[in-house]
């Protein structure tokens, strides 16, 4: 229970709260019959090997041990994940095609369920306990959940419907969908029941990239197979560089887009919405590199070259053979990522002045296997921002009189004790302090 005031945080210490209540019975379940060894998590990466081996350590501090992981990865990615050798399934990507290396990593995972995140995403920890909890409800085929944009706090996507021409509509997650439409499921927050590979195949591997989770909902609200929307399962996701943009989004070829889109729409529309649906994806392509000549990161010369690769995709996508595999084989054994749960975790605050020293006490912890939360709070109005840092903590940063949910007031009042209180009372259930 959370209580107002300072309770329970030192301003300048570190604190264990109080953990999870430990719910689990003898066999190792959880109070709902559930198993974590039911989850596999299927990480995909492509020149981002620093961004990787991050997730990775976001998913070791799951707040349940159990699930294993399934890495699919270049050259630099399978480096950067040596630290965690003998823990992960480990596969080669050297050609970048995100629907085969999904499919590569559903054939060897071993899990009743298969889950799906970026490798420029994290979890909070109770993200894998979500999503087990989800498939107790019999019939769920596929379910997705929030996911947080780069300042942690505000959503990025929410519960959304989408139809075979590409119209994406907000919705609320209990109501019933327009004729046509499905729900969205977000590729980097997604997972399904192993049964359902079974039944439409895997991911379809004309789609290299951009729609190939979008793809796979409609096939499966075709095949009348239920999903779910989970709001206590959440992921932030960062929007990194990669081999398709640069570090401030700017992308460097717009073809797979194109060629995705046109095998989409060959699959799910009918012709006379294909000229309808290239119209507006040109337009919101060329919207968007507008935007970012506005911000000097783009010029003419390479908006036209842009444009042309988005067309030049568009016309290969004519021809390009669709192909979604039928995945049947799984992995031979499970691989638990890891053999316990992690300690409860420690909450750290303190303001500016005191971050090096606090860095100093979070990267120990996490060293010796212990999840960390710190708040560091200034003494001005400005918003909070929330990031799961390089060195494997939770950090919690902005103005001690700032909103954190972007719906509060821009100006808030609290002690400094108070104001971690509140936050930690906040955070607590998908944190899992």
């Amino acid at each position: 229970m959370c209580r107002g005031g300072g309770a329970g945080v030192e301003v300048l210490g570190v604190e264990q709260p109080r953990g999870h209540p430990e719910d689990r019975g003898d066999d190792g379940r959880d109070g709902h019959g559930v198993t974590p060894s039911a989850l596999s998590v299927v990480v995909v990466s492509t020149g981002r090997p620093e961004a990787l081996h991050r997730c990775l350590l976001a998913l070791s501090q799951l707040r349940r041990a159990g699930c294993e992981v399934v890495v699919v990865a270049d050259r630099a990615g399978r480096h950067a994940v040596q630290d965690f050798a003998g823990r992960i399934k480990l596969l080669p990507q050297d050609i970048p095609n995100i629907s085969a290396a999904r499919n590569a990593g559903i054939a060897s995972s071993s899990g009743q369920i298969v889950a799906f995140i970026d490798d420029d995403a994290v979890p909070e920890p109770t993200w894998g306990d979500a999503i087990v909890q989800a498939f107790t409800q019999p019939g769920i085929a596929a379910v997705t959940g929030p996911v947080l944009g780069r300042n942690g706090i505000g959503l990025q996507w929410g519960p959304q419907a989408v139809n075979g021409q590409v119209d994406e509509v907000e919705t609320e997650p209990a109501t019933p969908f327009r004729d046509g439409f499905v729900r969205k499921l977000h590729g980097t927050n997604m997972a399904f029941r192993r049964a359902v590979f079974d039944q439409i195949g895997g991911f379809d591997e004309a789609m290299h990239f951009y729609l190939d989770d979008t793809d796979m909902a409609l096939r499966i609200g075709h095949a009348g197979l239920p999903t779910a929307w989970i709001e206590a399962a959440i992921v932030h996701h960062g929007f990194q560089a990669s081999v398709r943009r640069t570090a401030d989004r700017v992308p460097t070829s717009l073809h797979d887009i194109g060629s995705s889109t046109r095998v989409f729409l060959r699959k799910h529309a009918g012709e006379a919405d294909h000229a309808r649906a290239v119209r507006r994806l040109e337009a919101a392509q060329s919207s968007r590199l507008l935007r970012l000549a506005k911000t000097k990161a783009l010029d003419a010369e390479k908006m036209r070259a842009l444009m042309e690769s988005l067309r030049a995709g568009l016309d290969e996508g004519r021809d390009r053979e669709s192909l979604a595999p039928r995945i049947t084989a799984c992995g031979d054994r499970f691989q638990p990522f890891c053999a316990s749960d992690p300690p409860k975790p420690l909450v750290l605050s303190g303001r500016p002045f005191q971050r090096m020293r606090l860095h100093r006490v979070a990267a120990d912890a996490v060293g010796a296997g212990q999840p960390v939360t710190l708040f560091i709070f200034e003494p001005t109005p400005r918003k909070h921002r929330v990031r799961f840092t390089d060195g494997g903590w939770w950090e919690h940063s902005g103005g001690l009189f700032g909103p954190a949910d972007r719906t509060e007031s821009r100006i808030q009042l609290h002690s400094f004790r108070g104001r971690v209180s509140r936050e930690v009372c906040r955070i607590s259930a998908m944190r899992g302090l």
